[in-house]
């Protein structure tokens, strides 16, 4: 081979080596984004659920492309505290957040969030709407109580729901986020403070599909949270008198624990509703469900049509269930089923789909790990969830025996009783008070999924009860662990103060 030659084939191999490269590179998985979606107060009736009554067919669609869960609980069932604890990974024990009015850094300077985490990785980290705790309908159009370490931008959206608060029908007179409140509304779903932030995140799909910049892409919420509004539409779809409100006694009472029957009648106000007023409201909460159904789909829609749905991961939840009159209580805060359970669903690559996982025990803390694991990210050594990523693709594995929830029930006279919890796949066990010196609940839901039998001193189940309390006591201790590389602030954390951003607009 002459020179001349050796040079052509030199230069030919120098021409292709950047093909070459690229190839190989090719081949090397994408990063994956991440859309994060969380309503406010949404239990499990929905269709995807079971629950045919439900107009929910965006939501069920994502079931049918994902996973959906349905043994998932929150670790305590009140907004500020649920929401604290799956954004970090951490428990309200090792939050030390346990009421609503407090901005996470108060108690954990350090901690890296989620959002936070994505950042560390040159993910751009978004908030649309509610994802911390926000004091709804109040704070709405305002930061809230959010967390400002977390987010690269945020949006505050304020709607036509917000401005006609004068209009909302309510069981107390100008108190619409803590009791039963409902509104019929004239307009669009555009012009609700929801459908606004479905917009915002439409936008930002928009822009990521464009700049090709990877997100982690938060739309949080503020329905079905009371007040429930929803366009008059969404009431059309269902029958006032269709509703079903379950029958309840006082004498309930008498078989639970003094604390059990406290956080039932908490709200006075709310306690033995006339029938028809019950129908009212529990159809204006399923038609407030339904409209939280269409805003998510409008952002699925735009997340198909942009095409980044087959590379994002989709995570939909709750920050805790509800109660629409079962134990003849209406909302959160008690240790029953209603109030502990979530919906849940992930989506996307690699995930099975249409899968419907009913026994296994997940937790929200588990959220921060899995979502770790499937982006091949080092989770944070103080995060105590566990990831749940092995079942999105093996139905039959499990990464839990229980799943735990906490709450503290004000006794009056200013003394407060915690009250812990575990569900398993057939149980559930609660404990009130240090080692259950205030009683015990245990519910079999192979029999009584509705929690109506307490069967803590039935003898046939003694060993059951037993062996659910070592288990029970084992998960208490490990979830108040001082958690690694942390430091707790529990001295008047007040005079602590993150910087608040009010209607906040893209930056």
């Amino acid at each position: 081979m002459s020179l001349k030659e050796k040079l052509k084939k030199i230069s030919l191999i120098i021409l292709f080596l950047p093909l070459l490269g690229s190839n190989k590179e090719s081949k090397n998985p994408p990063k994956y984004n991440v859309l994060f979606i969380v309503s406010d107060d949404l239990n499990c009736d929905l269709g995807a659920y079971g629950n045919q009554m439900v107009v929910s067919p965006n939501i069920d669609k994502l079931a049918e492309r994902g996973v959906l869960f349905g043994n998932a609980h929150n670790q305590y069932p009140w907004c500020a505290p649920s929401r604290a604890s799956f954004m970090t990974g951490l428990y309200p024990d090792q939050t030390n957040i346990k009421k609503l009015r407090v901005y996470l850094r108060q108690t954990l300077p350090k901690v890296v969030t989620i959002g936070q985490r994505f950042k560390q990785e040159n993910y751009h980290s978004v908030r649309v709407g509610k994802i911390f705790h926000y004091h709804n309908p109040r704070d709405i159009g305002t930061a809230g109580h959010d967390d400002n370490y977390t987010w690269d931008q945020t949006v505050n959206p304020y709607g036509r729901d917000k401005v006609e608060e004068y209009k909302i029908n309510t069981l107390s007179p100008r108190s619409y986020g803590g009791t039963l409140s409902w509104l019929a509304a004239d307009g669009t779903d555009e012009e609700q403070t929801d459908g606004i932030g479905a917009t915002e995140t439409i936008k930002f799909l928009d822009k990521f599909a464009k700049s090709g910049e990877n997100f982690f892409l938060a739309f949080g919420l503020y329905r079905p949270h009371t007040p429930y509004v929803a366009p008059k539409k969404y009431f059309d779809l269902y029958e006032t008198n269709e509703m079903e409100i379950p029958k309840s006694s006082d004498k309930e009472l008498e078989t639970i624990p003094i604390p059990a029957a406290i956080s039932i009648r908490e709200k006075k106000n709310q306690n033995n509703l006339e029938e028809s007023l019950a129908k009212t409201i529990k159809e204006a909460y399923y038609a407030t469900t339904s409209f939280v159904d269409a805003q998510i789909g409008r952002v699925l829609d735009k997340l198909k049509e942009t095409g980044l749905d087959k590379n994002t991961i989709v995570v939909f939840t709750s920050d805790h269930g509800y109660h629409l009159g079962e134990h003849g209580h209406w909302q959160k805060r008690t240790l029953f089923d209603n109030a502990t359970r979530v919906p849940l669903i992930v989506a996307g690559p690699g995930i099975n789909k249409n899968e419907k996982i009913m026994g296994a025990p997940v937790e929200l803390v588990d959220i921060y790990p899995t979502l770790m694991e499937l982006l091949d990210m080092d989770t944070p050594e103080f995060v105590s969830g566990k990831s749940f990523a092995p079942l999105l693709k093996d139905s039959n594995a499990r990464v839990r025996e229980s799943a735990l929830t906490e709450l503290g029930v004000n006794t009056g006279y200013g003394a407060k009783v915690s009250g812990y919890s575990i569900k398993t796949d057939r149980y559930r066990l609660t404990q009130w008070g240090y080692n259950g010196v205030l009683g015990f609940e245990l519910y079999d839901h192979k029999f009584d999924k509705e929690e109506l039998k307490n069967l803590s001193k039935v003898d046939s189940y003694k060993f059951i009860k037993d062996s659910l309390t070592k288990v029970l006591s084992k998960r208490i201790v490990e979830a108040k662990k001082q958690p690694k590389g942390l430091d707790f602030v529990t001295d008047n954390p007040q005079e602590w103060r993150e910087p608040r951003e009010v209607h906040s607009q893209p930056k």
